[in-house]
Parts: C-alpha cells; structure tokens; sequence
C-alpha cells in the first residue's frame, strides 16, 4: 500500500547559470537562464514530516515558441506555472498518495494556466517539478531508494489519468523494472557548434567518448542536408562505431518540409553516414501542425514527438499519427513517463515497436541530472542525451561546499580533474550506483540559504518597459 501524505510547505528558489558556449536549437541561442530549485515539506501518515527537493534549468522558448514572446516571457510562464501549482497542491488538505495529489491538480493547473494564456506544455512543468519534491521526501520519509521505491509503486500510481490501460498494467511495469547500471551520454551537437577539427563533433575532449550523437536541425532542407554531409564526414573519423538521432526542435514547417529532408537522407550518398546509422527523427514539426498531420510512408524513418508531448493522451495520438515513440523529460512529468513507458511495453508486446526515450533539456549537474538519470535507467532508456554537463562549467555558480558534497556523495557521477567538478564519463556512458541512495537518486541536497527566492513573474507591460 503506497503511503499517503500532506504537503505542508512549498517553497521555490533561483540560481543564475551562466552557459560555457551559445546553445542554439529551434530559433533561439541560450547563453545564460535561471535554475530552479523546489524544497517541499511534508507529512507521511504514521511516519512523520520529511523534506524532498528537485532542480530544473528555467528554459527560455522551448516549453513555448509562439514568436511574439520574448524568452524572458516565457520563462516568466514557467514561475506563473509554479506558482500557480503551489496553490492547488497545497489546497489539497486530505491525506492522499504522491500520484493522488498530483493527479487531483494536473486538470486544474492545465486550466487555470489556460485562461492566463500559458500552453499545456509549461504549464505542466509546475506539477512536475512539485512531483519529484515530493517523491524525494516520501523515499526519504520510508527510508527507501527510488529504485526500489518505484517498483513497490510507493507514489501509487494508478490509471486514472490514462484509461487506455489498467492499473495493473502499470503496477506490472513498475515491479518488472531492473534499473540500467549504465546509461550512454548522447552527445548533443547545437546548430552553432564547431563541426570540424579541433572543439568539433569528432573531439574526443568535447564528446568525452560518446557513441551517440544528437544532431539538432534548422528547419531548412537544404541547409541541414548540407551540415548532416559535414558532421558525417567527421564521425566517420571516429574510432568507434556511432549512432546518431534528428531533432528540428518543431523548425520544420509542414509536411513537405520534412519529406524533403528525408528524400536526401534516402538518397544523397554524402549522408549515408547519417542515414544507415540514424535511430529517429525527433519533433520535427510545431505541436499543433503535428497533430492534425498524419506521418503516412514517412514513417518508416522512426519518428518521436517531444514538444507534442503535453497531456496524458498526447503518446496515443501520436501513435495513430504513425510515431513510434516519445521523450522522457522529468520537467515534462515523471508520472507521464512512467506510464507512456507501459504504453510502449504493451503496444511492442503485440509485434511492432514502441519506444520511450530520453532527451535533455533542462538537467544540470546536481539535483537535477540526478533525478532524471535515474528515471531514464529505471523505465529502460539505454542511451540519453546529457547537454548540460557540456554546455554549462560543471557547478558554475554553485558554492564550492555544495558541489564538492555532492561530488563526495556521487564519488561515480562527478570528479574533478583539474577544472573543477563536472559530470564524470565512463567510456561515453554514466553510472548510477550512487543514485541507490535513500531519497529521489541523491544523497545531498542544495544549499538553500545560498539561493534567492524565486523571482515574481513580471507582466508583458514590465518586461517590454
């Protein structure tokens, strides 16, 4: 029986996080943005109060693209959705379970969000980042690892938020998992990155060894054909074999668009490297073309949705629209993940395949990478793109004491080799011995009296002043 809990108190804070090189996907170069930190309090039935934390990069123009925001707009959306969900959670006064309590406020935040004008997509990061709070407090209040606190189903997750499956689908799921003991760094290549030479896609000092790379496109046909030619030609001077996937981060305009860039990957001999060795093509198209554009014979290619993925139902529609699979993001939802895992477990089980995988946005080192690699290793996902260990300094902007705790706690995760503390690569691939820790993958939590409170969304009037 999963215990039940009161959230007590909620509180959110900020820390600056300044990039160590432009990051450009979609239409939109990040140079610098906020990250979130969660400290919640609550109260297990019969076990006491205990506190949980999560963290989470507050990213500008990819939970919402509409060009008339500015990015600073739409991380203004997030801390709306925060605070938005803060409330609903904490007016659940009754005891419930952690998926209970969730499950009572994701319709109500999707709504409330709406009337402010703030997308499904960010305004599900609010209960997201609340969620792994928590679970980190009840693991913490039982005295259990996530790990093998998920496969007892100690959140209690259940159907009600996806009745195309039973319960016991997803109990059967959680109670099957064996955690991955290792999981693959997918290397991601921006659309501003060097592709040749020293620094470049090949460079064993910028790839740490990776035999995955996620290459993200501009939208353009020609211009991406012409760039997957270049990166090709320079992974083929890797040692290794390597595998590669497509993300255009909803650049591409419509259908024809997309085709277009898959007649030159079937038929341009300069992107036979990319093309014998691509896994899928992620979230090609914008979420609201996506889902009124059925893939048809462009689906032989693989395809997943990612940005599409904004409601519990978003895995079953994209399915009739001929994808195959879906991003696993904690900033998207835990839960979610957990149960479009079953989803892709139930569906191969008749003969095709169905895939869940996982992409990194928002993860640094830390909290954040932490949780998310462990929700990867336990639903399965084998290879994961990690940019935040290569786009951010390591702990840039994290007091010394902190990032060496954590470092100290996660000895298989972090080492200093002469830089300061960064994510520690073993061969291209992670390890998460150290996430077998009582609590949500991490034995440390932040300095909460070096961050500043979370910052008051400003009005679109205050930010164009």
């Amino acid at each position: 029986m999963a215990p039940r809990l009161k959230l007590r108190d909620l509180a959110f804070f900020e820390r600056p996080v300044r990039f160590a090189r432009p990051f450009r996907f979609g239409a939109i170069t990040v140079n610098a943005t906020p990250q979130l930190f969660v400290h919640a309090e609550i109260e297990v039935e019969g076990r006491g109060t205990a506190v949980g934390a999560s963290a989470e990069l507050l990213v500008p123009k990819w939970f919402d693209k509409r060009p008339q925001l500015t990015p600073a707009q739409t991380v203004d959306e997030l801390r709306r959705a925060l605070a938005i969900a803060r409330g609903l959670y904490l007016a659940q006064t009754d005891f419930d379970t952690a998926f209970g309590l969730h499950a009572a406020c994701i319709g109500a935040q999707v709504a409330a969000c709406a009337r402010e004008g703030i997308p499904p997509l960010a305004a599900a990061y609010g209960p997201a980042e609340i969620d792994k709070a928590i679970l980190d407090a009840v693991l913490r209040a039982c005295g259990t690892s996530f790990f093998a606190g998920m496969a007892d189903n100690i959140a209690g997750i259940d159907s009600r938020l996806s009745p195309d499956l039973a319960s016991a689908d997803i109990t059967r799921l959680l109670s099957g998992r064996k955690p991955l003991a290792r999981v693959a760094v997918r290397h991601t290549v921006g659309l501003d990155d060097t592709v040749e030479g020293e620094g470049g896609v090949a460079d064993a000092r910028e790839n740490a060894g990776a035999r995955y790379f996620k290459l993200k496109l501009s939208g353009d046909p020609q211009a991406d054909g012409a760039r997957l030619a270049r990166i090709g030609s320079e992974l083929g001077k890797l040692a290794h074999d390597f595998k590669v996937t497509l993300d255009a981060n909803e650049q591409y305009a419509d259908l024809a668009a997309l085709r277009a860039l898959v007649d030159r990957l079937d038929r341009d001999a300069a992107l036979r490297p990319i093309a014998t060795r691509l896994l899928y093509i992620e979230q090609p198209m914008p979420r609201d073309v996506t889902r009124q554009a059925p893939l048809g014979s462009l689906a032989a290619r693989g395809f997943i949705v990612d940005e599409a993925d904004d409601s519990y139902d978003a895995f079953p529609a994209a399915r009739a629209l001929g994808y195959r699979g879906i991003s696993s993001k904690s900033c998207k939802g835990l839960y979610k993940s957990i149960v479009n895992a079953t989803r892709a477990a139930k569906w191969s089980a008749g003969g095709e395949d169905f895939f869940v995988t996982g992409e990194d946005l928002t993860c640094q080192a830390g909290l954040s990478v932490q949780q998310d690699l462990a929700l990867g290793a336990f639903v399965g996902i084998t290879h994961a793109e990690r940019n935040g260990h290569h786009y951010v300094d390591g702990f840039d902007g994290t007091p010394a004491t902190e990032a060496r705790a954590f470092a100290a706690a996660h000895s298989d995760l972090y080492e200093d080799a002469g830089q300061g503390i960064r994510l520690k690569i073993h061969d291209g691939d992670l390890l998460t011995g150290s996430l077998t820790t009582a609590g949500f993958a991490t034995s440390v939590h932040p300095d909460w009296s070096a961050l500043a409170p979370l910052e008051q969304p400003k009005s679109p009037r205050e930010q164009t002043a």
